[in-house]
């Protein structure tokens, strides 16, 4: 954090008389500050808004069309997060995802502990006796939230999407309201329309989405570790989201592309989990299709299966296939053209 960031804080804190809220809407100021300061270095083609109604209860931020809730504290105590009961139910707050920060003041540093989204928080409450306590607050466990930041700006990605089901967005009994990222087809629709060229990928050409496994993978996963050999040629990940209506379960769709010579290429795709898990949900199935939709190839994950894979297939460029990651009646398909 910067000097100007402080001095801002002191100045839109300064007129709240009562002491535990002046300084509770100055932690706010600071992580909203800190916050698009990190988004802006990272979403350079992003509209960044800061919402100038900062209080005790939450600060706001959008990215273009994304709101975010800002939920900030001094440190997380027993791995508990707070967060005000008027934020998570009044119709006109709900956002698209709640950000957990830390604010470090002495060592002018933030902390993203970790991500929600709303209707993944929606899920929680439905399957548990929750109840706010008598000072307005729910009590969330840190688990809950992903600790993997960058899943954030991955979903940025899919603006066009969640943006057509903000009109059609419905309302949760009895208080809760239904974000628009609860309305899964839309969603689904838009990773069916595109067709991901991989023969371009060997020229350092990427579509948006498609990230390094490092940023979806743990770093100090044996397997992660496996796929940074420097001679397989191209690879890149994607996150898909196959449980919406059963956990909100993310995956990351790994592919591994590389030159067959003299007009051949080899691909190699698997699945692993994400957000610290170490096994993936037993029977998610990742499926191989060719063009005409005939099935080629076929497997499930076991009960402890830290990642499954397809087998190496081939192909030349301009033939297309599609993979499809399914589990229970969630299903999504990535179109591929070599």
């Amino acid at each position: 954090m910067e000097p100007e960031q402080y001095d801002h804080a002191q100045t839109l804190s300064q007129p709240v008389t009562d002491e535990n809220r002046r300084w509770q809407t100055y932690l706010n100021t600071l992580a909203l500050l800190g916050l698009e300061q990190w988004l802006g270095d990272r979403l350079d083609d992003r509209t960044i808004h800061c919402h100038p109604d900062v209080t005790e209860s939450a600060c706001y931020l959008n990215v273009d069309d994304f709101k975010l809730c800002l939920i900030a504290t001094e440190h997380v105590l027993d791995e508990i997060v707070t967060i005000s009961q008027r934020v998570v139910e009044q119709t006109d707050l709900v956002v698209d995802f709640y950000v957990v920060l830390e604010v470090l003041e002495e060592q002018a540093q933030l902390i993203i502990r970790g991500i929600l989204r709303h209707d993944q928080l929606v899920n929680y409450c439905s399957q548990i006796n929750w109840s706010s306590s008598s000072q307005g607050y729910y009590q969330l466990p840190l688990d809950l939230f992903d600790p993997e930041i960058n899943h954030l700006l991955f979903y940025v990605q899919f603006l066009p999407a969640i943006s057509a089901t903000r009109s059609s967005a419905a309302t949760a009994a009895p208080s809760l309201v239904t974000s628009p990222l609860a309305a899964t087809e839309p969603w689904q629709r838009s990773l069916q329309s595109t067709r991901t060229r991989l023969s371009q990928w060997l020229r350092d050409v990427f579509d948006d989405g498609w990230l390094t496994c490092d940023h979806l993978i743990h770093p100090e996963s044996q397997v992660a570790l496996s796929l940074r050999n420097p001679n397989v040629g191209a690879k890149r990940g994607r996150l898909i989201d196959v449980g919406m209506q059963v956990g909100a379960e993310t995956v990351a769709l790994l592919v591994t592309i590389t030159p067959n010579p003299p007009t051949q290429f080899t691909v190699l795709i698997q699945l692993h989990p994400t957000g610290g898990k170490r096994y993936l949900l037993p029977d998610l199935k990742l499926t191989l299709h060719s063009k005409a939709g005939k099935l080629l190839q076929e497997v499930i994950a076991r009960s402890q299966d830290n990642y499954i894979q397809l087998k190496p297939f081939k192909g030349e460029v301009g033939k297309r296939f599609s993979v499809e990651i399914s589990l229970g009646d969630q299903r999504i398909t990535e179109a591929f053209e070599f």
